[in-house]
């Protein structure tokens, strides 16, 4: 069967829409984790992070096109401006890529390793798995952070030391982060006074890194901790702060954001300042990709 696209999509339309389906503003959140996740496997051949930070994009490219193909019925009743329910693309053409991003994802991970095959093949478990039931369980959350937890250790188990303790640690406080700004997400329709536990959640991978750190890197994790509580309290004040006019997208679109700051937390005793500048150049690339691309 001839796989024909609609004339409506030829052109910048198409490659939009195609940029819409994969939250590609979200990317430079995933190439930090390879990043941060490779540093404290630490770190060795640079040919081996590239092919990271390509399969890890592939994958969660993925797994955003078969989100919104597993989600079309509910899209179509409550967010009809997406993609598929605004017709701007046939479901079947998100499925079929989809299933690529994933398949060219596996192609650019299983080569590395044994361990980085065996976390890559978690994380596609995790991602359908997220993608076909996140719509009808209370814990999706959990599910979604399973999938930056698992990333984090494939880009780790690509380093010289593998999977180390420190590693560890670090992709569970950051799958922490994920679970506390996810359930913020989901009381977008509360009304009245929201729950304030998810914040708190949130705050665990400041508090491993107060633990991680020595006096030797003390003011490294001061500075790069001041940094990250200070944006993420910027970015909930659009919920907790303006009561009357909530902005939940908003704030969301910023703790996303706020992943690569805590990416920066986690390698704050590693890697030489002059490195903290990559992680710098991501946030910033987060920030102005959402002014074009919708990160939610």
């Amino acid at each position: 069967m001839i796989f024909r696209y609609p004339i409506s999509l030829q052109g910048r339309q198409f490659w939009r829409t195609l940029l819409i389906l994969g939250r590609t503003s979200n990317l430079p959140t995933v190439w930090s984790n390879c990043l941060a996740g490779w540093l404290l496997g630490n770190g060795g051949s640079l040919w081996r992070l590239c092919w990271v930070m390509a399969g890890g994009s592939l994958l969660y490219v993925g797994g955003m096109f078969l989100n919104d193909a597993f989600d079309e019925e509910f899209d179509r009743r409550h967010r009809p401006e997406r993609p598929i329910p605004s017709k701007a693309i046939q479901p079947k053409e998100v499925w079929f890529y989809g299933v690529i991003w994933l398949l060219l994802g596996l192609f650019c991970l299983v080569w590395i390793g044994p361990a980085t095959a065996v976390f890559s093949l978690c994380l596609v478990v995790s991602i359908l798995l997220y993608d076909a039931v996140h719509k009808l369980i209370t814990f999706g959350p959990v599910l979604m952070s399973a999938c930056r937890f698992f990333l984090y250790l494939l880009a780790a188990s690509a380093g010289e030391n593998g999977v180390t303790g420190l590693a560890l640690w670090s992709a569970i406080v950051l799958a922490a982060y994920i679970i506390g700004l996810s359930y913020l997400a989901r009381q977008e329709s509360r009304r009245g006074v929201l729950s304030l536990w998810p914040c708190f959640v949130m705050a665990s991978p400041v508090l491993l890194a107060n633990f991680v750190n020595g006096p030797d890197y003390r003011g490294r994790f001061y500075l790069c901790a001041t940094v990250l509580v200070a944006w993420v309290l910027y970015a909930l004040r659009h919920l907790f702060w303006h009561q009357i006019s909530r902005n939940i997208g908003r704030s969301v679109s910023g703790l996303l954001a706020g992943i690569v700051l805590v990416d920066l937390l986690a390698v704050a005793g590693g890697p030489a300042p002059g490195l903290w500048l990559v992680f710098v150049a991501l946030f910033g690339a987060a920030l102005v990709f959402q002014r074009f691309i919708p990160a939610t």
